[in-house]
């Protein structure tokens, strides 16, 4: 006998989409893993991305520019010098580690989004 399928295993597209919701959960209980630091340091690292993404920016270009990577990055060490007093004072006695750690967290950021960028732009309805 012939028998039918359900209308959800007969067309399984929209189950591919829960692989998008199930990475999100898993980069966001990641992220509120980080330690002490680079927790305060995130929100930063965020807002700057925020910043700079809109349509044309750099950020989704195909090879992003050094130069504007650095520049986001010493914006990025600026805010927190300013805003966080108990990191500075870690920070004094070897600067480099700070610069380099907003750097990496930067880049995972940019990383991220995108990502998120192509799987957007990929999607026709």
């Amino acid at each position: 006998m012939n028998q039918k399928l359900p209308y959800y295993m007969a067309y399984p597209m929209p189950l591919a989409f829960d692989e998008d919701k199930t990475e999100r959960m898993d980069f966001e209980y990641l992220k509120s893993m980080y330690p002490e630091v680079p927790k305060k340091i995130l929100p930063y690292v965020e807002e700057e991305c925020d910043r700079m993404e809109h349509a044309g920016s750099m950020i989704y270009d195909e090879y992003p520019d050094k130069l504007q990577l650095r520049l986001m990055r010493g914006r990025i060490c600026r805010n927190v010098r300013k805003q966080e007093k108990g990191i500075t004072a870690a920070a004094k006695a070897e600067d480099s580690w700070l610069e380099d750690l907003v750097e990496v967290m930067l880049y995972q950021e940019l990383y991220k989004r995108r990502c998120d960028h192509r799987r957007r732009c990929r999607r026709i309805y």
